[in-house]
């Protein structure tokens, strides 16, 4: 018989960060998640480091463990919070149905890891993730950053939307009267937030809360 004392499995929620300009939307996710106290997965590909080093201050280490220590310390992460896996690190819970993330997402979200997931390729962890979760019809939202998009894009996108993908561009509302680069982010990220079902106060909502 099955232990009725066992502890119930907590699944994260699974953070990727790809190589499109716009580390700033999945740093910033990424901090709010943490604040929120969920356990969180976060993969990071090889160009995203690129990305980090020529959009922030932030000098990222080598080693997941590196990584999730120094990103742990700078945003208050609690002890084991914060997971990091490696891109061919094939034992990660993300790899797997039977233990994956409660939902993911792709911020930013390249148009070539738009491509793999569309095409369900798994070659990489993040594209593996991808797969697993729209095969386990769990959450995967997908945040692409690209101006303009091309034919090619479209088609991957749609593709992905039908199915199961969330498509929730790096597009900004205006209404709230943005007075910082942070506003715009923090813009996103709470639209982010609202789908994981995560309570924020990143900025006004439309006809609840004051405008001005």
């Amino acid at each position: 018989m099955p232990n009725e004392k066992a502890p119930k499995f907590r699944r994260a929620i699974a953070l990727a960060m790809t190589g499109a300009s716009g580390a700033q939307y999945g740093l910033r996710l990424l901090e709010r998640v943490l604040a929120a106290r969920e356990p969180v997965y976060l993969m990071l590909s090889k160009p995203a480091h690129v990305v980090i080093a020529s959009e922030t201050d932030l000098k990222l280490p080598g080693r997941g463990n590196e990584i999730a220590r120094y990103l742990g310390e700078i945003y208050g992460a609690a002890p084991g919070q914060l997971q990091v896996f490696g891109q061919e690190e094939w034992t990660a819970p993300v790899a797997s149905g039977s233990a994956t993330a409660r939902a993911m997402v792709v911020c930013p979200c390249s148009m070539g890891t738009v491509a793999s997931l569309a095409q369900g390729s798994s070659k990489t962890l993040i594209e593996r993730a991808g797969d697993v979760m729209l095969k386990e019809r769990r959450p995967l939202i997908v945040v692409p950053r690209e101006t303009p998009f091309s034919t090619i894009h479209l088609e991957n996108l749609l593709r992905l939307s039908q199915a199961g993908a969330l498509i929730l561009p790096a597009n900004p509302g205006f209404y709230h009267r943005p007075k910082s680069a942070e506003d715009l982010v923090d813009y996103i990220v709470g639209r982010v937030l609202d789908h994981l079902g995560l309570e924020h106060g990143l900025g006004p909502r439309w006809g609840v809360d004051e405008l001005v």
